[in-house]
């Protein structure tokens, strides 16, 4: 029977699905076009949750010398600034070295090379924290190393907990992934240990992380061993992992021991990143690494491709760094370091010294890293609100800058970097003498204490 085309029967279900394949779709053109009608460009809302507090607070400073004193900046991390510190020259013959060699001109694997991961895992594996490359991954920087670690153990809603006063970068990567960031108090008195109690107080389902930044930016303190157990006691209980910050590892003053965190494990899986950057004096080098410690397989393999998927979003950091990296780790001579490390204490006695005789000013003696906190009696200075205008009216006057700790979430403190030369030092501390001496006002109750 012939029936028209328009009245087709379609006796089966396959045959209909093989009718609308086949069947010649018809487009109107005009609804191929996009229906935006002008630009709308806009930022990431990552981007705009990304900030610095450091910058922002800085960026936000009335700093205007006073043009009849030179500048001193006790603001700035970068032991490289005066150039008093230079790297050794082990270091740089290395780096020559590996360019002269043509052999580190392409791309490396996104961990980085094995021959080099191989080199740091021997440089830090001991028997009660044994290392292999493939506990390896080397990263662009201390810095990338801590945004890949948080990244892989994080997700957005969860929270980590960070020191206070701590390292700014912790907070600024893991807002802008969506983190929440729990400050755990570090305690003046007692050399800036953790307050244990309200640490352990901030945890809950949510928490992924427990950030441990020893020895610490800001404050220059090193933890004891007894105390780093009591750390891992708490982590242990809660089967939280940490991830240790030890960028400023070994660089602790005579008669100071500093011990890695992992060593001192028994279950606590542990993330560690370091660097070149501070020990060596090569900041700008980018040469950070991630050592994975886990020893009880609570990683699994997850975090561990997780953390490889990571590194592949950058292709590793440079290449020619990594060539120099055995030689590096192997051949800088003790005297190098010892040199760096006599300097740092010198010059942080000089300020802790010349500061703790300055009435309204409680300066906390570091026992390694580069810095020292100033604690401010606001009280005695009220012509000032808080840290942030007594440190912008420094350099007015003084032509000092001292970074406000407001920066580092800790008001009425200022942090000072002790790799300047001496002599700047001392002129420094001379002029915040000065600077307080002119501000200073004892309270009522001090004055009539006087009086009688």
């Amino acid at each position: 029977m012939w029936i028209p085309a328009p009245f087709i029967l379609i006796t089966d279900v396959e045959d209909t699905l093989q009718m609308i394949v086949r069947a010649p779709v018809s487009v109107n053109p005009a609804k191929l076009k996009s229906h935006r009608q002008r630009w709308n460009v806009r930022p990431s809302e990552m981007s705009k949750k990304t900030l610095n507090p450091i910058r922002a607070i800085v960026d936000g400073m009335k700093l205007t010398p006073n043009p009849e004193k030179p500048m001193i900046a006790l603001s700035i991390g970068d032991p490289t600034v005066f150039g008093n510190l230079p790297t050794d020259d082990t270091v740089l013959q290395a780096m020559k070295e590996a360019i002269d060699s043509h052999k580190y001109n392409g791309y490396a694997p996104s961990v980085g090379y094995q021959k080099s991961r191989e080199a740091v895992s021997n440089f830090y594996s001991c028997p009660e924290a044994p290392l292999e490359g493939k506990d390896v991954i080397l990263t662009s920087g201390c810095s990338q190393a801590i945004e890949l670690a948080i990244s892989v153990l994080c997700n957005p809603g969860d929270n980590i907990l960070v020191p206070c006063p701590g390292f700014s970068l912790y907070k600024t990567l893991a807002v802008s992934m969506g983190i929440q960031v729990k400050h755990y108090n570090l305690l003046p008195e007692k050399s800036w240990e953790i307050d244990l109690q309200h640490l352990e107080s901030l945890i809950d389902d949510k928490t992924a992380c427990l950030i441990v930044n020893n020895p610490s930016n800001p404050c220059g303190s090193v933890f004891t061993k007894d105390h780093q157990h009591k750390i891992l006691a708490v982590a242990s209980r809660n089967c939280i992992p940490i991830l240790a910050d030890e960028i400023y590892g070994d660089m602790v003053f005579p008669g100071c021991d500093f011990q890695p965190l992992a060593p001192l494990s028994s279950d606590v899986p542990i993330l560690s990143c370091g660097g070149l950057a501070k020990r060596w004096l090569v900041p700008g080098w980018r040469m950070g690494w991630i050592l994975i410690h886990d020893r009880n397989d609570i990683f699994g393999t997850g975090i561990r491709e997780g953390l490889v998927k990571l590194s592949q979003r950058i292709l590793g950091p440079c290449t020619v760094v990594q060539g120099a990296l055995e030689s590096i780790l192997n051949d800088t001579p003790p005297e190098f370091y010892q040199g760096t490390i006599s300097f740092l204490k010198s010059n942080s006695e000089i300020c802790f010294s010349e500061l703790s005789t300055v009435p309204g000013l409680n300066p906390v003696m570091p026992t390694g890293a580069m810095y020292i906190m100033v604690g401010i009696e606001m009280e005695h200075f009220p012509d000032f609100q808080n840290d942030v205008e007594f440190t912008e009216r420094l350099v007015t006057e003084q032509s000092v800058f001292c970074l406000p700790a407001t920066a580092f979430e800790y008001p009425n403190f200022f942090r000072i970097v002790v790799t300047v030369p001496e002599e700047m030092m001392i002129e420094a501390c001379i002029r915040i003498r000065e600077f307080c001496a002119r501000h200073y006002r004892p309270r009522s109750q001090d004055s009539h204490e006087l009086d009688q």
